[in-house]
């Protein structure tokens, strides 16, 4: 048996199994019926349904990983205090922008997790992204002058950055040193 075929096997043995957890968990009770219901609605599910063959690519760096999670986090508090000043300050409204970023990944994974980290910022939320342009568009808030624009822009590649130490291949790695492929 070929690596390849040994993969995609445990791949969808994996796949089966927790469905039929999932299956398990639904009804809220673990028993041995439940649980070969929940296999054999899952093999017929994954036969029925299969899932395409893709190529993830990398690996998950641990440290770099880290580093991520850990500037994910920090930036998920701040953000949120930052947010909650803005609906409580006296003053003037902020201002919004749709700001479109440069990306360096075309990475299905890479531009992924990048989307998900920067949306659950409060603050900012993906609206579109063009891998084929490298670009991202993302609504900003408080970014009504260039220097707030141009913030949100470096911080998009410093986040690109950690998520590609994080998950990429060497190749992908080497493309940081590459301006963005695209200018916004």
């Amino acid at each position: 048996m070929t690596t390849s075929r040994r993969r995609r096997l445990l791949t969808s043995a994996t796949v089966v199994v927790l469905l039929a957890l999932l299956w398990v968990l639904l009804w809220g009770t673990f028993s041995a019926g439940n649980l070969l219901n929940g296999l054999l609605l899952a093999l017929v599910v994954t036969r029925v349904f299969p899932l395409p063959d893709t190529h993830v690519g990398g690996r998950v760096h641990p440290g770099a990983a880290l580093v991520f999670l850990g500037r994910f986090l920090v930036d998920l508090v701040t953000a949120s205090a930052q947010v909650a000043w803005l609906g409580v300050r006296p003053g003037r409204l902020p201002v919004s922008s749709v700001v479109a970023c440069p990306v360096r990944s075309s990475s299905e994974l890479h531009l992924t997790v990048l989307t998900e980290a920067l949306s659950l910022v409060p603050g900012s939320v993906v609206i579109e992204v063009r891998p084929d342009l490298g670009l991202l568009y993302a609504h900003v808030l408080d970014a009504g002058d260039d220097a707030a624009v141009e913030a949100f822009r470096a911080r998009v590649l410093q986040v690109e950055a950690q998520v590609v130490r994080a998950l990429g291949t060497p190749e992908d790695i080497a493309l940081l040193d590459q301006p963005p492929r695209s200018r916004a």
